[in-house]
Protein backbone atom coordinates (compact mmCIF):
# COMPACT_ATOMS: atom_id res chain seq x y z
CA UNK A 1 0.00 0.00 0.00
CA UNK A 2 1.61 3.66 -1.13
CA UNK A 3 1.28 6.73 0.86
CA UNK A 4 0.08 9.75 -1.01
CA UNK A 5 1.14 12.80 0.70
CA UNK A 6 -1.20 15.45 0.83
CA UNK A 7 -0.86 18.20 -1.91
CA UNK A 8 -0.67 21.16 0.41
CA UNK A 9 2.76 19.62 2.00
CA UNK A 10 4.33 19.65 -1.47
CA UNK A 11 6.38 22.83 -2.13
CA UNK A 12 4.75 24.05 -5.74
CA UNK A 13 6.04 22.30 -8.46
CA UNK A 14 10.12 22.23 -6.68
CA UNK A 15 10.85 19.05 -6.68
CA UNK A 16 9.06 18.01 -9.89
CA UNK A 17 11.06 20.63 -11.85
CA UNK A 18 13.95 19.97 -10.59
CA UNK A 19 13.88 16.57 -12.15
CA UNK A 20 13.29 17.76 -15.48
CA UNK A 21 15.34 20.61 -16.73
CA UNK A 22 12.82 21.73 -19.28
CA UNK A 23 10.15 22.18 -16.65
CA UNK A 24 12.71 23.61 -14.24
CA UNK A 25 13.17 26.36 -16.73
CA UNK A 26 9.68 27.24 -18.15
CA UNK A 27 8.79 27.62 -14.35
CA UNK A 28 11.64 29.89 -13.76
CA UNK A 29 10.51 31.89 -16.58
CA UNK A 30 6.88 32.43 -15.54
CA UNK A 31 7.93 32.87 -11.93
CA UNK A 32 10.62 35.72 -13.17
CA UNK A 33 11.20 35.90 -16.98
CA UNK A 34 14.12 38.84 -16.06
CA UNK A 35 15.90 37.25 -13.89
CA UNK A 36 15.66 33.96 -15.06
CA UNK A 37 17.53 35.82 -18.59
CA UNK A 38 19.87 37.26 -16.72
CA UNK A 39 20.63 34.19 -14.83
CA UNK A 40 21.09 32.20 -17.20
CA UNK A 41 23.09 34.80 -19.45
CA UNK A 42 25.78 34.71 -15.99
CA UNK A 43 25.78 31.00 -16.71
CA UNK A 44 26.25 30.97 -20.45
CA UNK A 45 29.22 33.90 -20.16
CA UNK A 46 30.82 30.82 -18.26
CA UNK A 47 31.75 29.14 -21.76
CA UNK A 48 34.07 31.78 -23.25
CA UNK A 49 35.89 32.74 -19.95
CA UNK A 50 36.48 29.02 -19.77
CA UNK A 51 38.14 29.19 -23.24
CA UNK A 52 40.07 32.08 -22.54
CA UNK A 53 41.14 30.43 -19.07
CA UNK A 54 42.83 27.29 -21.30
CA UNK A 55 44.81 29.67 -23.30
CA UNK A 56 46.13 32.76 -21.37
CA UNK A 57 48.52 31.51 -18.63
CA UNK A 58 48.23 34.97 -16.23
CA UNK A 59 48.05 34.49 -12.67
CA UNK A 60 47.24 36.61 -9.85
CA UNK A 61 48.46 35.55 -6.23
CA UNK A 62 49.04 32.38 -7.83
CA UNK A 63 45.51 31.60 -9.29
CA UNK A 64 44.39 32.30 -12.92
CA UNK A 65 43.22 35.29 -13.52
CA UNK A 66 40.06 33.90 -14.91
CA UNK A 67 39.07 31.98 -11.59
CA UNK A 68 37.43 35.22 -10.58
CA UNK A 69 35.34 36.13 -13.69
CA UNK A 70 33.98 32.37 -13.22
CA UNK A 71 33.10 32.11 -10.07
CA UNK A 72 31.51 35.35 -9.67
CA UNK A 73 29.63 34.44 -13.23
CA UNK A 74 28.00 31.22 -11.28
CA UNK A 75 27.22 32.92 -8.06
CA UNK A 76 25.48 35.42 -9.23
CA UNK A 77 23.26 33.18 -11.72
CA UNK A 78 22.71 30.87 -9.31
CA UNK A 79 21.40 34.31 -7.17
CA UNK A 80 19.55 35.72 -9.68
CA UNK A 81 17.78 31.94 -10.20
CA UNK A 82 17.27 31.24 -7.28
CA UNK A 83 15.31 34.71 -5.93
CA UNK A 84 13.13 34.01 -9.48
CA UNK A 85 12.11 31.26 -7.91
CA UNK A 86 11.17 32.30 -4.74
CA UNK A 87 9.39 35.06 -6.18
CA UNK A 88 7.01 32.26 -6.78
CA UNK A 89 5.77 31.72 -3.40
CA UNK A 90 3.78 35.26 -3.96
CA UNK A 91 0.64 35.23 -5.96
CA UNK A 92 1.12 36.44 -9.73
CA UNK A 93 -0.46 39.94 -9.16
CA UNK A 94 2.03 40.64 -6.40
CA UNK A 95 4.90 39.48 -8.60
CA UNK A 96 4.88 42.92 -10.18
CA UNK A 97 4.25 45.02 -7.25
CA UNK A 98 7.07 47.70 -6.51
CA UNK A 99 8.80 46.11 -3.98
CA UNK A 100 9.45 42.75 -6.22
CA UNK A 101 10.69 44.93 -9.46
CA UNK A 102 13.16 47.20 -7.11
CA UNK A 103 14.35 42.94 -6.11
CA UNK A 104 14.61 41.94 -9.28
CA UNK A 105 16.26 45.15 -10.84
CA UNK A 106 18.43 45.43 -8.22
CA UNK A 107 19.71 42.12 -8.69
CA UNK A 108 20.35 42.64 -12.62
CA UNK A 109 22.16 45.87 -11.84
CA UNK A 110 24.04 45.48 -9.25
CA UNK A 111 25.28 41.98 -10.16
CA UNK A 112 25.47 42.85 -13.64
CA UNK A 113 28.24 45.69 -12.65
CA UNK A 114 30.32 43.52 -10.47
CA UNK A 115 30.75 40.69 -13.65
CA UNK A 116 31.70 43.42 -16.16
CA UNK A 117 34.03 45.24 -13.92
CA UNK A 118 35.86 41.58 -12.24
CA UNK A 119 35.45 40.14 -16.31
CA UNK A 120 37.38 43.84 -17.36
CA UNK A 121 39.92 43.72 -14.65
CA UNK A 122 41.04 39.85 -15.65
CA UNK A 123 41.35 40.94 -19.29
CA UNK A 124 43.66 43.94 -18.39
CA UNK A 125 45.72 41.21 -15.77
CA UNK A 126 44.66 43.26 -12.78
CA UNK A 127 42.79 42.87 -9.49
CA UNK A 128 39.33 43.90 -9.00
CA UNK A 129 39.02 43.25 -5.18
CA UNK A 130 41.96 44.25 -2.68
CA UNK A 131 42.99 46.44 -5.83
CA UNK A 132 44.20 50.43 -4.27
CA UNK A 133 46.35 51.35 -6.69
CA UNK A 134 44.87 54.68 -7.43
CA UNK A 135 41.72 56.59 -6.28
CA UNK A 136 39.47 55.03 -9.47
CA UNK A 137 40.48 51.34 -8.23
CA UNK A 138 39.78 52.29 -4.76
CA UNK A 139 36.03 53.62 -5.80
CA UNK A 140 35.08 50.57 -8.23
CA UNK A 141 36.17 48.68 -4.86
CA UNK A 142 33.98 50.46 -2.84
CA UNK A 143 31.13 50.31 -5.63
CA UNK A 144 31.32 46.42 -6.59
CA UNK A 145 31.12 45.74 -2.21
CA UNK A 146 27.74 48.45 -1.82
CA UNK A 147 26.30 46.59 -5.36
CA UNK A 148 26.75 43.10 -3.07
CA UNK A 149 25.38 44.50 0.27
CA UNK A 150 22.33 45.44 -1.95
CA UNK A 151 21.74 42.46 -3.95
CA UNK A 152 21.66 40.82 -0.21
CA UNK A 153 19.69 43.17 1.09
CA UNK A 154 16.90 42.34 -1.55
CA UNK A 155 16.72 39.07 -0.17
CA UNK A 156 15.02 39.83 3.63
CA UNK A 157 12.63 42.67 1.50
CA UNK A 158 11.98 39.31 -0.46
CA UNK A 159 10.95 37.29 2.55
CA UNK A 160 8.82 40.23 4.11
CA UNK A 161 6.66 39.77 0.88
CA UNK A 162 6.05 36.26 1.25
CA UNK A 163 5.79 36.69 4.89
CA UNK A 164 2.82 39.14 4.07
CA UNK A 165 1.30 37.83 1.02
CA UNK A 166 2.39 34.25 0.51
CA UNK A 167 -0.16 31.62 -1.98
CA UNK A 168 -2.27 30.13 0.36
CA UNK A 169 -1.73 26.06 0.74
CA UNK A 170 2.22 26.36 1.35
CA UNK A 171 3.99 24.24 3.53
CA UNK A 172 4.76 25.64 7.00
CA UNK A 173 8.14 24.40 6.63
CA UNK A 174 8.88 25.02 3.48
CA UNK A 175 7.38 28.79 4.08
CA UNK A 176 9.19 29.12 6.44
CA UNK A 177 12.60 27.47 5.30
CA UNK A 178 12.60 30.51 2.26
CA UNK A 179 11.93 33.28 4.74
CA UNK A 180 14.74 32.11 7.13
CA UNK A 181 17.18 31.60 4.21
CA UNK A 182 16.47 35.05 2.91
CA UNK A 183 16.69 36.92 5.79
CA UNK A 184 20.32 34.79 6.60
CA UNK A 185 21.23 35.41 3.64
CA UNK A 186 21.36 38.90 4.19
CA UNK A 187 22.56 38.94 7.81
CA UNK A 188 25.13 36.39 8.00
CA UNK A 189 26.45 36.58 4.11
CA UNK A 190 26.45 40.59 4.17
CA UNK A 191 28.45 39.93 7.85
CA UNK A 192 31.09 38.17 6.44
CA UNK A 193 31.60 39.75 3.41
CA UNK A 194 31.76 43.15 4.99
CA UNK A 195 34.55 41.72 7.11
CA UNK A 196 36.18 39.93 4.46
CA UNK A 197 36.64 43.11 2.37
CA UNK A 198 38.69 44.56 4.44
CA UNK A 199 41.05 41.30 5.05
CA UNK A 200 42.24 39.86 1.83
CA UNK A 201 42.58 36.08 2.06
CA UNK A 202 46.22 34.81 1.99
CA UNK A 203 47.73 34.30 -2.29
CA UNK A 204 48.10 31.02 -3.36
CA UNK A 205 45.96 27.82 -4.22
CA UNK A 206 43.88 26.34 -1.47
CA UNK A 207 41.39 23.60 -1.51
CA UNK A 208 40.79 22.58 -4.80
CA UNK A 209 38.13 24.70 -6.87
CA UNK A 210 37.60 27.39 -4.50
CA UNK A 211 41.31 27.95 -3.16
CA UNK A 212 39.90 28.33 0.63
CA UNK A 213 42.48 28.39 3.22
CA UNK A 214 42.31 27.02 6.71
CA UNK A 215 42.74 29.67 8.59
CA UNK A 216 42.92 33.51 7.89
CA UNK A 217 40.33 33.73 5.63
CA UNK A 218 36.65 34.29 5.48
CA UNK A 219 35.56 32.88 2.32
CA UNK A 220 33.91 30.07 3.54
CA UNK A 221 31.89 32.15 6.38
CA UNK A 222 31.00 34.11 3.74
CA UNK A 223 29.92 31.00 1.94
CA UNK A 224 28.06 30.15 3.92
CA UNK A 225 26.41 33.01 4.65
CA UNK A 226 25.12 33.70 0.90
CA UNK A 227 24.27 30.03 0.47
CA UNK A 228 21.63 30.09 3.80
CA UNK A 229 19.80 31.13 0.75
CA UNK A 230 19.95 27.75 -0.77
CA UNK A 231 20.15 25.47 2.26
CA UNK A 232 17.59 26.57 4.51
CA UNK A 233 14.77 26.23 1.77
CA UNK A 234 15.94 22.77 1.02
CA UNK A 235 15.63 21.74 4.35
CA UNK A 236 12.02 22.89 4.84
CA UNK A 237 11.28 21.43 1.87
CA UNK A 238 12.55 17.89 2.88
CA UNK A 239 10.90 18.80 6.48
CA UNK A 240 8.15 19.58 4.56
CA UNK A 241 7.42 16.33 2.95
CA UNK A 242 8.74 13.64 5.55
CA UNK A 243 7.77 15.27 8.92
CA UNK A 244 4.79 17.35 8.08
CA UNK A 245 4.32 17.90 11.57
CA UNK A 246 7.21 18.31 13.35
CA UNK A 247 8.99 19.63 10.30
CA UNK A 248 9.46 23.35 11.98
CA UNK A 249 10.74 22.24 14.99
CA UNK A 250 13.66 20.41 13.23
CA UNK A 251 13.94 22.98 10.95
CA UNK A 252 14.78 25.31 13.63
CA UNK A 253 17.48 22.84 15.14
CA UNK A 254 19.17 23.28 11.47
CA UNK A 255 19.38 26.57 12.12
CA UNK A 256 20.69 27.09 14.99
CA UNK A 257 23.04 24.63 13.98
CA UNK A 258 24.25 26.30 10.50
CA UNK A 259 24.23 29.73 12.52
CA UNK A 260 27.13 28.00 14.90
CA UNK A 261 28.78 26.62 12.02
CA UNK A 262 28.77 30.16 10.57
CA UNK A 263 30.84 31.02 13.65
CA UNK A 264 33.08 28.81 13.66
CA UNK A 265 34.30 29.52 9.93
CA UNK A 266 34.01 33.20 11.09
CA UNK A 267 36.55 32.81 13.58
CA UNK A 268 38.83 30.39 11.99
CA UNK A 269 38.83 32.93 9.00
CA UNK A 270 39.72 36.22 11.99
CA UNK A 271 43.07 33.77 13.14
CA UNK A 272 45.56 35.23 11.01
CA UNK A 273 43.74 37.87 9.22
CA UNK A 274 45.70 41.07 8.29
CA UNK A 275 43.92 44.01 7.56
CA UNK A 276 44.47 45.38 4.57
CA UNK A 277 44.57 49.11 3.90
CA UNK A 278 44.58 51.16 0.55
CA UNK A 279 47.82 51.76 -1.03
CA UNK A 280 49.70 49.71 1.57
CA UNK A 281 51.84 47.37 -1.08
CA UNK A 282 49.97 43.96 -0.88
CA UNK A 283 52.30 40.93 -1.59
Amino acid sequence: MTTRLHPRWIPGTALRAAIDPRRWLVETTRRSRALTVFGLLMWAAMLPALMVWGIDERELRGVSVWAKPLKFMASIGLFALSTAWFIGLLPETRRHSGAILAVVWTVIVAGGFEIVYITLMAALGQASHFNFSSPLHIAMYSLMGAGAMAMTATQPLLALQIVRHARPGLAPAWRDGVVMGLVMTFVLGSGAGGVLSAMQPPAGSGLPSVDWHSSADLRPAHFLGLHAQHFFPLVGALMALHMPRTGRHALALFVVIYVALWVWAMLRGLDGAVLTIPYRPVT
